[in-house]
């Protein structure tokens, strides 16, 4: 364990170095000084702990069943992430595709009215088009949703959940920092100044821990609903994937237009939304 001297009050001086003020202005003064000497305290203290970890000379509190379940989030996270970059790029280039159809059928349709001796065939790829047009709009209406829903996962929920894992660790650095103090105090010399700083330190620490346990529960409640949600959306969602995506290269329209309505009404319309998403 490193020696060190934890750090102490700056030094103080009877000349004042400002202009005099009302006594109400004062007390907003010293209330900011005050706050300020605490945040810079306090960032010295965490910043000194985390520089001792990485060196190896200091302990650290660590939960091995928490932190693998945080690696194991932040992994998945990454992977989702890969999943919805690639969805969003399908549905980009199978929009061009049902645009580049439709207007494939209109120029059948028109040379259709404008050469009588192909009319039929033209008129057969013109309905051909149309059709494959109305099945690729109700995939692109399935894939937008799937993208959606991806994306509420992984920018919504899982993000929200790594934003406690940060106050959480940041709570963790805090409560070590001064955990480190108190071990120190408590084997230092007795003398008035240490006993004070004791003291001070005892109940800095008490209120660490508790911010510190607090948000370690808050991380663990909210990792084990966040995998329960995760499996329930998603097992939803690729079902509803595959089955709109197999219906419609099997030509199934009946199937893909049942796949459409399992969404229940939440599916943005493709003509307009779910290219900007």
């Amino acid at each position: 364990t490193p020696q060190f001297q934890p750090f102490g009050a700056p030094a103080t001086s009877s000349i004042s170095l400002t202009t005099p003020s009302s006594p109400g202005e004062g007390l907003g003064k010293t209330t900011k000084l005050e706050n300020m000497k605490n945040w810079t305290i306090s960032t010295y203290k965490c910043s000194r702990q985390s520089l001792y970890e990485k060196m190896g000379k200091t302990s650290k509190t660590v939960d091995p069943e928490l932190e693998d379940q945080i690696d194991t989030l932040r992994n998945t996270q990454k992977k989702y992430s890969e999943i919805l970059r690639l969805a969003r790029a399908l549905s980009s280039h199978f929009f061009n595709l049902v645009q580049t159809q439709n207007s494939l059928g209109e120029c059948f349709s028109d040379l259709a009215h404008k050469s009588p001796e192909l009319q039929q065939e033209f008129l057969y790829n013109a309905e051909a088009q149309r059709n494959l047009t109305k099945n690729g709009q109700h995939l692109l209406a399935s894939l937008n949703f799937f993208v959606s829903s991806v994306n509420t996962i992984v920018n919504k929920t899982m993000e929200d959940s790594l934003l406690t894992v940060k106050q959480y660790e940041t709570a963790r650095v805090e409560y070590d920092a001064y955990r480190t103090d108190l071990e120190f105090y408590t084997a230092a010399k007795e003398t008035e100044a240490n006993q004070m700083k004791l003291s001070e330190t005892q109940l800095s620490f008490n209120s660490k821990k508790a911010e510190f346990e607090k948000l370690r529960s808050d991380v663990q409640i909210k990792l084990k609903f966040l995998d329960e949600n995760r499996v329930k959306v998603m097992a939803k969602q690729l079902l509803l994937f595959h089955t709109a995506v197999s219906a419609y290269f099997s030509g199934n329209q009946v199937a893909l237009e049942k796949s459409v309505k399992q969404f229940a009404g939440k599916i943005k319309s493709p003509a307009t939304s779910w290219i900007e998403q």
